[in-house]
């Protein structure tokens, strides 16, 4: 993982993004991944809020902020009733209540250690109004995940000129329309059974008919960047024209076990380095 890290560094990628779920736990997981690095950021997204308490999540924020100054990223997000109920075992409650008063009590944590240089950045996964809102009030800016330009327009609309905008683009390197398309519908199966992202597909336009039979050409086409490197790039361009400081890109193959390094590769030759 670090050796992988070291060399995404290498190819000009400005931040590597992460989630949680049933993997490596993402504080941890942080530390490790800015330790093999130099320069480059490292941004969970998301580290579940019901993984650990706001008392642990600030010290963890700040130990690692402290180690390595302007390279840690905190993306925070409320995850999905299955993750919380039945693999955690915890109730999951509102979203956008639950996260507000999770940022109070990370803000009123103690912390006796010394602190970092500066205050540590955070992001929030937000996908609808309430939460873009939150994010431009009381974090950073907002990570937006299994969106469109269009949503990044939106988002950008809610959050003001100022705050983070860092939306997720999956894309397929495959020019096939049929190969492509199936590639995509294997990645996108499991988020068409979560609510969260279902109800944010309605509110940009979609019908409940785009969700059958692994969702429909249109859907997976808007949320799915397939083709050359001058469609994914194009469409990364999008995004950041709409509204977008950064593009969190991630590679879709139809091995998901094996991280896509050659793809990976070939898109850096798309990166302008700094």
């Amino acid at each position: 993982m670090q050796e992988t890290a070291a060399e995404l560094e290498e190819l000009g990628y400005g931040a590597i993004w992460y989630g949680e779920a049933i993997g490596r736990e993402a504080l941890t997981k942080a530390g490790l991944l800015l330790a093999g690095t130099k320069r480059i950021v490292i941004a969970t997204g998301i580290a579940n809020i019901y993984g650990r308490d706001p008392v642990t999540m600030a010290a963890g924020q700040k130990t690692l902020a402290e180690a390595y100054p302007n390279r840690f990223l905190l993306g925070l997000g409320v995850s999905h009733i299955p993750l919380v109920e039945k693999v955690r075992g915890h109730s999951y409650d509102k979203p956008v209540p639950t996260m507000r008063a999770y940022l109070d009590a990370m803000d009123q944590a103690p912390y006796q250690a010394v602190p970092p240089p500066s205050k540590p950045p955070r992001v929030l996964a937000a996908l609808g109004p309430l939460m873009l809102k939150l994010s431009a009030e009381r974090a950073d800016g907002a990570h937006p995940y299994n969106t469109t330009p269009k949503h990044t327009a939106q988002a950008r609309e809610l959050l003001g000129p100022d705050p983070y905008l860092c939306p997720e683009q999956a894309v397929v390197l495959e020019t096939d329309p049929a190969k492509a398309r199936a590639i995509a519908r294997k990645f996108l199966a499991i988020y068409l059974g979560l609510p969260n992202y279902t109800n944010n597909f309605l509110r940009l336009g979609f019908q409940e008919s785009d969700f059958s039979n692994g969702g429909s050409d249109k859907l997976i086409d808007a949320v799915i960047a397939w083709g050359d490197l001058k469609t994914v790039l194009s469409r990364i361009r999008e995004h950041h024209a709409t509204g977008a400081d950064h593009v969190c890109i991630q590679v879709i193959t139809d091995d998901a076990k094996t991280f896509p390094l050659r793809e990976y590769r070939e898109l850096a030759s798309t990166i302008p380095r700094k």
